[in-house]
């Protein structure tokens, strides 16, 4: 069998493109299915990005970016996180996914493990295999942190394990002490640790830190622009690693893409270093966005954990999520089931509520009458 056997469709690009198509045929759906945020992006940005166009920013860049973007981030990680890096420390990457695809390209070969907490986003696993090696389901806490068994998951074959604070679908945040177990079990274990921080500028009520500060030489850092600056059609972002990893990644880079996209990179480097009020007004919609998401949760009677960042409610059900959010599709609301996040997370499903309030409260009034009136999304408190 091919590696690309063991690899299943992205659940959240099926289920979005299924939901366009019915849209298509004239159905009414409301679509929370995918992490893009419904925000246009911000002027300064397109602006920058416009004006690259104009003057001719449409050649090849140099494989790891341009050196002002480069230097931008890295400053960026200085004051923001805490990461001893320099521009020449990043690699500038089309999205946050492909850094991912990368280091796990790096980092593990057949016959590697890598520790997955769970629940975890959907491409996490399917890196992981692309790369032959196979995946460890560790499950999280209930409230998201890190369980008192995660070292007993720890073998001779581990090579990584990948966190993701703010989490998605949970929404959970690492703590501080939840990061410090990660980083003395990498150490004890000589493990490499990938941190996918793409959310950490929509976080509520908790602190974002990173484990690139407390154990550098063993840490992959990946971030970009999509979520925190609404740019996810843009593609942008970017990683940090140890100078034993970097090299491959930029092999893996210069082999594949090349270059990402050279006017975006301006559009990126405005992001930066321009004003950032947009970011926090965004924050403060998607908290609003949150509380009336909870409440409505809670009205409909399902179990739900206050997110402390990202985007996403994750409600528990009884009953298969997948027969579920089936349901509720043709109820004209459109979700992912817990299943695509996890080999035992089939009693939960995602919401988004990267949409306009608008839609969010009419989707909450369908999903009450059909759990109102289904038999088989009955209530996991009834």
């Amino acid at each position: 069998m091919s590696r690309l056997d063991y690899v299943e469709e992205s659940t959240t690009l099926r289920l979005a493109d299924r939901t366009n198509e019915l849209r298509k045929q004239g159905r009414d759906i409301l679509s929370f299915n995918l992490g893009e945020p419904d925000f246009d992006t911000p002027q300064n940005i397109l602006e920058a990005a416009k004006k690259a166009l104009d003057s001719g920013k449409t050649h090849y860049a140099p494989s790891a970016g341009i050196s002002d973007l480069r230097d931008a981030i890295a400053t960026k990680l200085k004051n923001d996180n805490g990461l001893d890096v320099t521009g020449k420390d990043i690699i500038v990457t089309p999205g946050a996914k492909h850094a991912i695809f990368e280091a796990c390209l790096s980092i593990l070969s057949k016959g590697d493990e890598a520790i997955l907490m769970e629940p975890s986003w959907v491409s996490y696993d399917a890196c992981i295999k692309m790369s032959d090696a196979r995946t460890i389901w560790v499950k999280s806490n209930e409230d998201g942190s890190i369980p008192n068994d995660f070292e007993k998951h720890v073998t001779k074959k581990t090579k990584m394990a990948i966190i993701n604070s703010p989490n998605n679908p949970s929404g959970a945040v690492l703590s501080k002490n939840d990061l410090r177990i990660v980083a003395d079990l990498a150490t004890d274990h000589d493990l490499y640790i990938l941190s996918d921080e793409i959310y950490e500028k929509i976080i509520y009520d908790a602190k974002h830190h990173s484990i690139g500060a407390m154990i550098p030489d063993r840490t992959i850092t990946v971030n970009g622009f999509s979520k925190a600056y609404a740019m996810a059609g843009w593609r942008i972002g970017y990683v940090t690693a140890p100078k034993t990893i970097f090299k491959s990644l930029l092999k893996v880079q210069q082999h594949t893409i090349s270059s990402p996209t050279t006017f975006v990179q301006y559009g990126a480097l405005a992001a930066l270093t321009g004003p950032q009020n947009s970011v926090e007004s965004m924050r403060k919609q998607f908290r609003i966005r949150r509380d009336v998401v909870l409440k409505g949760m809670k009205d409909i009677g399902l179990e739900c954990p206050t997110p402390n960042g990202a985007f996403y409610a994750y409600p528990r059900v009884d009953g298969d999520s997948e027969k579920i959010v089936e349901g509720l599709l043709q109820a004209g609301v459109g979700l992912t089931p817990g299943s695509a996040f996890g080999p035992n997370s089939n009693d939960h499903f995602r919401m988004s509520y990267a949409s306009s309030m608008e839609h969010i409260i009419e989707g909450l009034a369908r999903m009450k009458k059909y759990f109102n009136n289904s038999f088989t999304g009955r209530l996991i408190s009834e």
